[in-house]
Parts: C-alpha cells; sequence; structure tokens
C-alpha cells in the first residue's frame, strides 16, 4: 500500500528511511506548537485555542501534502506571518483579531486560485535558476542563524548588531550538541539528527540544577495531558475583512506567504534534488493548491497562515524523499492537542544543532552560481545574504528580482527578463511600500 501510493522504490526510498525521516522534521518542527500561541496569544486571542489551531493546522496540512502532492514537505503557521499577524496588523493596526483571521482567509482563496489556473506555476518557473541556487542558500544560512540564536550562541549587541552569546551552560551544552551531531553526521551514522537532538535533549537535565545556578532549568516535568481549547473555530469576522481599508493587509499576508512557501520550495528541492525532469520543484501545483488551502483553513481555525517549512530540509537531509516523510510528521503532532505539556521538555538548545548543520547542506547549490559572471553573481549574492541579515525570505526574494531584473536590462540581456519577472518585480515594489 505504501509502495503504491508513494512510490517508494521509483525515489530509491524506504518505508523505514521515510518514517525516520518524519521524525527527524517533527523534532525540528515542533517548537512552532508552543511558540506561535506564544506570539499570537499577545493579539488578545486564548493560547490554549492557538495551540489546538497550530497542532490541526500542522498534522493535516503537512498530511494532505504527502498524500496529495506527494512531496517531503512539512507545513505548519509561518514564523514572520504570526509576528505580522499580532504585532503589524491587530496591534499596529488596531485591527480586531477576529478581522484579521478573515484577512488570513481570504488571502488563502486568492492563494488558492492562483495555484488552480497555475499562476504560481508560472511565478516559480519565472524564478531565474541562479537565484534558485542563492534562495537555496540563503534558506540555508536563515536555518543556520535561527539554530544559533535559539541556543542563544549568537544574541543581539548594540555594538555590532550582533555577536557571540556569553559561554555558560547553555551555550556549552548547545556546542556539545552540535559536536555530537556533527560526528554523527561525518560517520553517516542513520538517524543522526534524532539522535543528536535526544543527546543534546539529555545533556540539558543538569542546567538549571548541577551547574548554571544562575539559570533556571531548562527541562521541567509540566505533566502529560491537556484537553483541546476549540473556542477560536469559525471565530473569523469574514464579512468585517473585506472592507477597503483590509485590502493592503490581505495583500501583505498574500506576498509574503506567496514567497515563502516558493522560496521553501525551490530551495529544498534544489538542495535535495526533489526534482521534476524539468529542474522545476515536483509536483509543484499539487504543492501550491496544499499550501493555499492550509493558509485558508488557518484563518478558519484560529492562527495566522500556514505555509511550507524551511525545516524540512532535515527531514530531506536524512534521507526523505517522498510524501510518506510528510504524513509521519504530520501524525506525530496530533497527540499533541492532548499531550502539549511534553514538549516543553525539549529545550531550544536541543533542536539548535540540527538546524544549524542542515544549512551545511543547503550550501550545497552555491557552488553552481557563476561567480565569475558578475551580472549573474550580483543579484545572487544580494538574495543569499539579504534573506539572513533581513530575516526575512521575502526581503532576500524581493531585492534578488529587482537586481537582477536592473542589471539584466541595463547589461543589454533583456532576453533574462520575462514578463512574468516584470510582473513579479512590480507586486514587490508594491509590498516594499505597503
Amino acid at each position: 500500500m505504501l509502495e503504491s501510493m508513494f512510490k517508494l522504490s521509483a525515489y530509491q526510498t524506504t518505508a523505514k528511511t521515510e518514517i525516520l525521516a518524519g521524525i527527524t522534521t517533527f523534532l525540528a518542527t515542533m517548537y512552532i506548537i508552543v511558540v506561535n500561541p506564544g506570539i499570537i496569544h499577545e493579539a488578545g486571542m486564548p493560547f490554549n485555542g492557538i495551540l489546538t489551531a497550530t497542532v490541526l493546522i500542522s498534522a493535516f496540512s503537512s498530511i494532505a501534502m504527502g498524500i496529495y502532492a506527494n512531496n517531503p514537505i512539512v507545513l505548519a503557521p509561518g514564523m514572520g506571518l504570526n509576528a505580522f499577524f499580532t504585532y503589524s496588523v491587530v496591534i499596529g493596526m488596531k485591527v480586531p483579531w477576529q478581522t484579521a483571521l478573515g484577512a488570513v482567509f481570504w488571502s488563502g482563496v486568492i492563494f488558492f486560485l492562483l495555484s488552480v489556473f497555475n499562476i504560481r506555476t508560472l511565478i516559480v518557473r519565472a524564478i531565474p535558476r541562479q537565484l534558485r541556487f542563492a534562495i537555496a542558500g540563503g534558506i540555508g544560512l536563515f536555518i543556520t542563524l535561527i539554530g544559533f540564536s535559539k541556543a542563544s550562541f549568537v544574541v543581539a549587541n548594540p555594538a555590532t548588531i550582533i555577536g557571540p552569546g556569553p559561554m555558560n551552560a547553555i551555550t556549552l551544552t548547545f556546542v556539545f550538541g552540535l559536536a555530537v551531531t556533527a560526528i554523527l553526521l561525518v560517520f553517516r551514522i542513520r538517524g543522526a539528527l534524532i539522535m543528536g537532538i535526544a543527546l543534546t535533549t539529555l545533556a540539558s537535565i543538569p542546567i538549571g540544577r548541577l551547574w548554571g545556578a544562575n539559570i533556571s532549568p531548562l527541562i521541567t516535568w509540566k505533566g502529560v495531558f491537556e484537553f483541546p481549547d476549540l473556542s477560536l473555530i469559525f471565530s473569523l469576522d469574514l464579512l468585517g475583512s473585506l472592507k477597503l481599508a483590509m485590502i493592503p493587509v490581505i495583500f501583505s499576508f498574500l506576498f509574503t506567504d506567496m514567497f515563502d512557501s516558493l522560496s521553501t520550495l525551490v530551495g529544498v528541492a534544489e538542495a535535495g534534488n526533489i526534482k521534476d525532469r524539468k529542474g522545476e520543484p515536483r509536483n509543484i501545483k499539487e504543492s501550491l493548491v496544499v499550501d493555499s488551502l492550509a493558509t485558508a483553513f488557518s484563518g478558519l481555525l484560529g492562527t495566522s497562515s500556514g505555509t511550507c517549512y524551511i525545516e524540512s530540509a532535515t527531514g530531506i537531509e536524512q534521507g526523505g524523499r517522498t510524501g510518506l516523510t510528510a504524513v509521519t510528521c504530520g501524525v506525530l503532532f496530533l497527540p499533541f492537542m492532548f499531550m502539549s505539556p511534553l514538549l516543553s521538555m525539549i529545550p531550544a538548545i536541543a533542536t539548535s544543532p540540527a538546524l544549524v548543520l542542515v544549512g551545511v547542506f543547503m550550501m550545497k547549490p552555491v557552488a553552481d552560481i557563476k561567480w565569475n559572471e558578475l551580472d549573474n553573481a550580483i543579484p545572487s549574492f544580494l538574495a543569499l545574504v539579504l534573506i539572513p541579515l533581513t530575516y526575512s525570505i521575502t526581503q532576500g526574494i524581493i531585492w534578488g528580482f529587482l537586481s537582477w531584473t536592473v542589471i539584466k536590462l541595463v547589461s543589454g540581456k533583456k532576453e533574462a527578463v520575462t514578463l512574468t519577472l516584470l510582473a513579479i518585480d512590480f507586486f514587490a515594489i508594491l509590498a516594499l511600500l505597503v
């Protein structure tokens, strides 16, 4: 059954490998179950209701991606999108959260129409291959930065913008986990990332107890069961979100979600060689349809936009090649509707080494950038570095597109700029102005 559904042999993989990859992706992604509610709760919404919505979207959209698109890509409410929802729309613009959820829903509907009519597929094909390589590398650096920052190995510094964090019990445990995981990877031990996460979690138990006296314990027992809160389901304001003043908000949700998911699909496809015969991300239309529905249902269930997750690269590096990886991960989300306290026992520093080391594998396509041709190198470099430096995949994509267009047109290479790319540039400029 699994063979016929996921075509395991055709993609040279096994059920064991795919399930292991799904577990790895889940361990790298599960933080969203508690982090997403923590952010959106500040918009005045009930924490437990957001947690339930987060689990439902993460589970069923990932399962749908696996079954319908047969891709090892996991979906969940997007980081960045949740911050925009909370701080920019609800708090900054004083939009009621019910109306903001409506805007998320309508952005998903538009997203779905673009996907069904292949407009988003045209957008993907309009992305120059040199920029695709850069996007993959930029996402890798972004994942690495997230890993270092979650472990407080890299912290904010007023004098230098960022800098090294203090060497304490937390960072030293992270270094231990990074070293152990790296060694396991070098020796090509199957399940290296999962083993690294488990060993780092165990090493975190003494923190705040036996050493690191000034640090609170990272692992504390908070029980096992907690009943789901379904109060946010269908609490959105559909009509209020269609007012003229909400159009820029809907557009911002749409644009950010669209390019986050597109860049993630392109990036992991390049890094993991999950491409079709034409060199495009595999089953791109089906993947985009699932992504758009994840966004629409996010609004219905009570959270910010669902999107493809860059942490999917951890499972792909573990050998995941089919939708069974995504289905496995999605199924693992479901118990935490009732067992969410258990997730708090795995500290951020336990998954940080895996995120840092995935960046290594995501950098592979950068070698294919034509660095000796400056009209290719400059836009690629801008996309590569601006993704981590702005902490935004969208910003890196926008400036990569705009610089590519300007340089190619000025240098007389008009054939490198398609009409679709010009249309993307127009909306990119609008996104910068909104």
